[in-house]
């Protein structure tokens, strides 16, 4: 598992957690080579920042930036309502399920209330809300930090993944359908995201909008 808190103003991170965890002090010359075998060969993985390195489909948690870049983009307005009362879409064979039926939705609901449908119309398109779309909601959710790097100043950062058409076309060989922009509306599908990652975008939104780079050390006290 892994937290991270942030503070909204700064960027600055005010605390950071991946477990499991283990003793520096056991990488110490003197210490016992057994114990730091035991630590590499642990199945856990400790040595693993997850909080800046551990790559996870994000889930609900990315639905508030997928209906900024809806509002944004004038997709939906604050006042639209859809009817997710069927509880699912289909296409063609395939059928996208929501996890409760929420009835007639607008945005805040549809966040209060993580609605699959909501989303999946918001992103892909549906009845009479036509949607972001693949493109458009891969590029909003770049704008987030999603995809790249936070610039923290620790090593061993991983970027994440938004995928697009064009990555899974060289990647998989694969066309894009409507399918994978739905799971990347509720962040399934190929999306992977940091908690680092996740922190930063959502203090974006709680700072109106100012995409900051989170420094682990405020100051150098060796100097």
């Amino acid at each position: 598992g892994a937290a991270v808190a942030i503070d909204v103003k700064t960027g600055d991170i005010i605390a950071m957690v991946s477990l499991p965890t283990f003793d520096n002090n056991l990488f110490s010359p003197l210490t016992d080579s057994a114990a730091r075998q035991r630590i590499l060969q642990d199945p856990g993985s400790p040595l693993i920042n997850r909080a800046i390195a551990g790559q996870y489909p994000s889930g609900s948690t990315i639905k508030p930036f997928v209906a900024t870049a809806a509002l944004a983009t004038g997709v939906i307005n604050a006042n639209t309502k859809i009817d997710t009362s069927a509880g699912q879409i289909e296409i063609g064979q395939a059928i996208f399920h929501d996890w409760k039926v929420h009835g007639v939705s607008d945005v805040r609901q549809a966040i209060a209330e993580s609605n699959n449908i909501f989303f999946f119309s918001v992103g892909g398109g549906y009845k009479q809300v036509a949607g972001l779309g693949a493109e458009r909601l891969s590029q909003w959710l770049i704008k987030f930090g999603f995809g790249a790097k936070t610039g923290i100043d620790l090593p061993g950062e991983k970027t994440g993944l938004v995928p697009t058409p064009d990555w899974k076309k060289k990647t998989k060989h694969e066309s894009w359908f409507t399918g994978d922009t739905y799971n990347l509306s509720i962040g399934q599908g190929d999306l992977l995201v940091t908690p680092l990652q996740l922190a930063r975008a959502t203090a974006t939104i709680a700072n109106n909008g100012r995409l900051l780079v989170p420094p682990l050390v405020k100051s150098d006290l060796s100097l």
